[in-house]
């Protein structure tokens, strides 16, 4: 008999949209680190997915798919990102009324005016800046909550910071059921709401950070909480026509830190939300200068 996938009454009207659905079934296998899901056939994978992770065929089979092309179109680094790609339910993080796009290559809309980026742009971020085991990664913008989730698969020190509040809170209690469902990498995510252009100092220096909504500069706050050798990846440039840089920190022999940028997409546009910012409760304007 086919598991039953979706919760119904765990639907809501938040945000002028519905809320993601929750899986009913605990998660059979706990997640490791060396979790290798089958890559070679969409067949092994898909039975792979159901057995060891309870999961919908009818999305495994779509996540298969949109991995081939990620591979082809190479926005996965290596095993590592192609493992993460692979293990990250897409579909649970998506609103209901975009559950068969949950997989297509484009922005889906989530509500509170901003949207889930597509896999392919989260793919080639996150493997530019290729998170180990045990970094901590700093996300702003934390939206669906989807890119957390995949981070949760490369790392288990993932902090993520969200400007809208609500939705803030909807992602929080979307991955707090997911690890009461059995997936326990979630509980890798430490969020908050807030202004992510101060980073969160509390948890510096950062690894790695990730920036998913656009700005017409690297706020100093976040390059001063960056490591010596640590690597950001952050959109750049005047609303809607921002370049995706990858931004790393170095420290020379002399102890002068000095930055070196490059476009991780050779000069292509990237739209993104703009990076907003908050005047004591209220989000008002952006952070561009």
């Amino acid at each position: 008999m086919q598991r039953r996938q979706f919760l119904a009454g765990a639907a809501g009207l938040i945000g002028g949209a519905l809320a993601p659905r929750f899986a009913l079934a605990n998660v059979p296998t706990p997640f490791t680190f060396e979790m290798s899901p089958p890559m070679d056939s969409r067949e092994k994978f898909i039975a792979w997915g159901l057995a060891q992770r309870g999961e919908d065929p009818k999305f495994l089979g779509e996540r298969f798919d949109r991995f081939g092309a990620m591979v082809r179109n190479e926005d996965l680094l290596n095993d590592r990102h192609k493992h993460a790609f692979l293990l990250t339910p897409r579909e649970k993080f998506v609103l209901q009324q975009n559950l068969g796009r949950a997989y297509d290559h484009a922005f889906l809309d989530i509500g509170f005016g901003v949207t889930i980026s597509g896999p392919h742009i989260v793919g080639r971020m996150t493997s530019n800046i290729d998170p180990k085991e045990g970094e901590k990664v700093l996300e702003i913008g934390t939206g669906s909550g989807y890119q957390s989730a995949y981070l949760s698969h490369l790392t288990n020190k993932v902090y993520t910071i969200e400007i809208i509040k609500p939705l803030a809170e909807r992602t929080r209690g979307i991955y707090d059921q997911l690890i009461k469902d059995g997936y326990g990498e979630f509980s890798a995510i430490t969020s908050k709401a807030a202004d992510g252009y101060y980073g969160w100092e509390e948890f510096a220096p950062f690894d790695k950070i990730i920036v998913t909504c656009g700005i017409d500069h690297v706020p100093p706050p976040l390059l001063q909480q960056l490591k010596a050798g640590g690597i950001m990846v952050i959109p750049v440039g005047p609303p809607g026509a921002q370049r995706v840089l990858k931004v790393v920190k170095t420290e020379g022999a002399d102890g002068q830190m000095t930055v070196a940028r490059s476009d991780i997409y050779g000069g292509r546009i990237v739209p993104f939300v703009p990076f907003t910012k908050l005047e004591g409760d209220q989000i008002v304007g952006t952070h561009n200068n």
